[in-house]
């Protein structure tokens, strides 16, 4: 990997991550939980493309970053079912 891809790669990333959080950042409170639980399967495409980057041979800093991805948007999609499923009991009688 270049240093010119690196470059635009990380600046694609705190782009995404600055855009993501002005969005999240304008939805009020109480759409926070069925938003988080609607996203789940963004979050699991994202789990998807994480193990593709880091299934390649070797070790480099993609690798890395694809592992650490993949544990994250694990973590986040467990924690929206989980969630989701907690909002769910609150309907049932």
């Amino acid at each position: 990997m270049t240093t010119a891809t690196l470059m635009t790669c990380l600046f694609v990333f705190v782009l995404a991550s600055f855009v993501g959080f002005e969005v999240i950042n304008k939805v009020p409170p109480t759409l926070h939980t069925p938003l988080m639980s609607g996203a789940n399967a963004i979050s699991g495409i994202a789990v998807l493309g994480a193990i593709l980057v880091s299934g390649a041979v070797g070790w480099n800093i993609s690798i890395v970053l694809g592992l650490i991805a993949v544990v994250l948007a694990t973590v986040n999609v467990v924690g929206g079912f989980l969630v989701t499923d907690r909002m769910l009991l609150m309907f049932k009688k």
